[in-house]
């Protein structure tokens, strides 16, 4: 699982040691594992051995990440497996590691980790995965010879590599067992709705002495007469002439009324 990569990547580099630059290493100038030619291949190509030696934790990371975790698909891996595949492929190779893992899950062994590849190893539980590769691993170095000597290497090495396997197999046994991630959790946010001020009302009051209900009859802003449209004339002259002077009155002090709202509501707004 990718999210275990910053976890893999911390116990790969125990062992990987500082600055080395020993003439007798094939591999040459490395630092934290990191070869002068893998730091020019992904991230400086005209490096140099100042530069390598400078080398900083994120660019150390982007390393390991594309040369070995996305090389055995890290980040499609059971959690355990993921971090025993990467350890192997640094220090074997993607292409071995991929091979060991695709034989002890009993898929078609040809060194790329697809999807029928990835399912057969998904099939297993990662513990029993786990324990066969690490057990087909420690089997592959008892055997490792010198390329230039045809000599066995486990005499001089084998000592540190048991060791290193038996932490390899504990570290990546713990990581099956974490819990996966959990889905992210959506919280409803309550958004709290928007307050109308009392204040204009409170100041038409005291400045007009009208009842508050004028307001709303003549509405917020402009007071606009387009609530006369909707008055039945014929019923209001039946009904007699003091609603009609009323309306009258309304009309006449309707310039007033307008003036006082705003004068209301520029010192509201103060």
């Amino acid at each position: 699982m990718d999210r275990n990569f910053a976890r893999a990547l911390t116990l790969v580099l125990k062992p990987e040691g500082g600055w080395s630059d020993n003439p007798a290493d094939p591999g040459g100038a490395t630092m934290k594992g990191v070869t002068l030619a893998t730091f020019r291949a992904y991230i400086k190509p005209a490096g140099t051995k100042a530069d390598l030696k400078i080398i900083t934790d994120a660019q150390i990371a982007t390393v390991y990440r594309r040369q070995f975790w996305d090389a055995v698909h890290g980040s499609e891996l059971p959690g355990g497996v993921d971090y025993a595949a990467f350890d192997f492929a640094v220090n074997s190779g993607p292409k071995r590691a991929a091979e060991y893992l695709q034989r002890v899950a009993g898929a078609t062994v040809d060194g790329r980790l697809g999807p029928d590849s990835l399912k057969a190893i998904s099939a297993k539980p990662a513990g029993v995965i786990i324990d066969a590769y690490c057990d087909a691993r420690l089997a592959f170095m008892r055997r490792a010879k010198n390329k230039k000597t045809g000599k066995l290497l486990w005499p001089t090495f084998g000592k540190g590599w048991t060791a290193r396997m038996a932490a390899v197999r504990r570290d990546a046994m713990l990581i099956s067992t974490l819990p996966a991630a959990p889905p992210p959790i959506r919280v409803p946010v309550e958004v709290p709705k928007p307050v109308v001020p009392e204040k204009v009302e409170q100041k038409v009051k005291e400045k007009s002495g009208f009842l508050s209900w004028l307001t709303g009859l003549f509405g917020s802003g402009a007071l606009g007469l387009g609530w006369l449209a909707g008055i039945d004339w014929k019923a209001v002259l039946a009904g007699g002439g003091v609603l009609i002077v009323f309306i009258l009155i309304l009309l006449l002090l309707r310039s007033q009324i307008v003036a006082a709202v705003r004068q209301i509501k520029e010192e509201v707004a103060e």
